[in-house]
This record gives structure tokens, C-alpha cells and sequence, in this order.
């Protein structure tokens, strides 16, 4: 169901701050009420995985990559736990809100377009991210990971990859006729992305097809990233990754402001 509501004139791509700072004020006060359940649920599944194949197959395989596979594996959930705490609050928090609560009428009959909406509840679901990214590491650190300088710049990069995973969900969620849609992302896009980030396992023993597409994968990226700042960065390699995550999050945002314009405007 669409409604009607009144759109202000103004140029494409310009965003008012007060209309950003109205939406993620409003964001912070209702996220106060249910923080608890939320924080569990983005930061407990990742550790859990950490600890389950950390410890599980740690005691079969001792080192893989070069790393302890506590090491390797505890790198490497912090992507887990971004695309935990993005693409799936942002799928599933975004149809409820304009298909239940109606909340996003609400908030367009008031001086705030599709595109500053959008984009505020993209960069709040970003900066959850960033924090809830850092949990499955902070983990690791307690299980024998050294800690290093530059873990300093992994909330920088899960917020980055938030960013991206966080528009996605929104955009899957601005094209959905049903919520039972999500299955069909769930099981054919993110599960096998997830699987095959090089989070649990390296991609250089995969055949060369599934390499290729492996490098395509945004979380895959995020994962390498993370690794490095923790082991060492690997100069323009890095740049490139975060530039293919940077893109990924610009193509997410304008596809995600038009799924979601299509569906609450006229």
C-alpha cells in the first residue's frame, strides 16, 4: 500500500542535515528500549561460531594461513557479526516499519524525503555495526590474539561494510511484496556469501571459479581487511578493498533510496 505525501522541491542528491539529525534522533530514543535483546542477538551468534569452529576444528587444524586458526577464525567472524547486525535488521526492521508500525508515513509527512531517510537509517545501522563488529575480536584477544595498532581501524571498516549490508537490507526489503520473501535472500544470497568469505576457510583452496566470485563478495573483503589490520596491512591491495567496499555501499544507497521511493511514494 502507497500513500500520498508531500515531497519538497530541491536538487537530486542533497541531503538537509536537520532532516538526517531528526530521524537518527529518533533512531537512538526507540533503539533505548530494546538494546538489550538487539546487542544479544548481533554479537552472540558471531561468537558462538567463533568459539564453535575456533575450537571445534581448531583442535583438528592447529594453523591455516599462516595463522592460529583461533586467530584466522576470530579475524574473521568480525564479518559475521556486521552482516548479522546490518543486512538482517535492516530487511526485517524496515518492511515492519512501513508495512506494519507505519512509521515511515509518519515520518514523510514531515519535512524528510525518501533519501534522507534512507540514508539516516543507513548510517545508524552502520554505526551499530561498527560497534557490534568488534565483539567476536575483543573475544579472540581473550583467547590469545595479540592485540595490534591496527585493530584501531576495525570499527572504521565495519562501519563501512555495515553501511553497504545495512542499504542492501533495505533495498531487499523496499522490493519485497512479503516478508516471507527474505527467505529466498537469506538462503540464496547471503548464506552462500557468508560461507564463502574466506572467514572459516581460505579461498585459495576453492577452484578458480568460486576464487573469482569469492573476490566479488563484499564480505570477503571486509574479512581480508580485518585480518590485516590485525596482522598486517598489505598497502594498495588494502586501498582496493576498501574501495570496492566504499562502492558497494554507494551502489546499495541509491538502489536502496529508489526500492524504497517505488514503494512509499506515489
Amino acid at each position: 500500500m502507497t500513500v500520498s505525501v508531500p515531497v519538497r522541491p530541491r536538487k537530486l542528491g542533497r541531503l538537509e542535515r536537520p532532516a538526517l539529525t531528526g530521524v537518527l534522533v529518533r533512531e537512538v530514543v526507540n533503539f533505548s528500549s530494546y538494546w538489550r535483546s538487539a546487542t544479544f542477538s548481533s554479537t552472540v551468534e558471531p561468537t558462538i561460531y567463533l568459539l564453535a569452529f575456533g575450537f571445534g576444528f581448531g583442535s583438528l587444524v592447529s594453523r591455516i594461513g599462516g595463522y592460529r586458526y583461533v586467530e584466522f577464525v576470530g579475524t574473521g567472524t568480525v564479518a559475521t557479526a556486521v552482516l548479522f547486525s546490518s543486512a538482517f535488521p535492516a530487511m526485517f526492521g524496515t518492511f515492519v516499519k512501513y508495512q506494519f508500525q507505519r512509521t515511515y508515513d509518519a515520518i514523510l509527512a514531515a519535512p524528510v524525503d525518501t533519501e534522507e531517510l534512507v540514508t539516516a537509517e543507513a548510517l545508524w545501522i552502520a554505526t551499530r555495526a561498527g560497534v557490534y563488529g568488534c565483539v567476536p575480536m575483543l573475544v579472540a584477544i581473550a583467547f590469545g590474539l595479540n592485540p595490534a595498532w591496527g585493530m584501531l581501524v576495525v570499527p572504521l571498516i565495519a562501519w563501512i561494510a555495515g553501511f553497504g549490508w545495512g542499504c542492501f537490507g533495505i533495498m531487499v526489503a523496499g522490493f519485497a511484496k512479503s516478508i516471507e520473501n527474505f527467505s529466498y535472500v537469506v538462503s540464496a544470497v547471503l548464506t552462500p556469501l557468508f560461507l564463502v568469505a574466506g572467514t572459516f576457510f581460505p579461498l585459495s583452496q576453492l577452484p578458480g571459479w568460486a576464487q573469482l566470485l569469492g573476490n566479488l563478495n563484499p564480505l570477503h573483503h571486509c574479512v581480508e581487511l580485518v585480518r590485516h589490520a590485525a596482522f598486517g596491512f598489505e598497502g594498495w591491495t588494502d586501498v582496493a578493498r576498501v574501495g570496492a567496499l566504499v562502492m558497494f555501499g554507494l551502489l546499495m544507497w541509491r538502489v536502496a533510496i529508489y526500492a524504497m521511493t517505488r514503494k512509499l511514494i506515489d
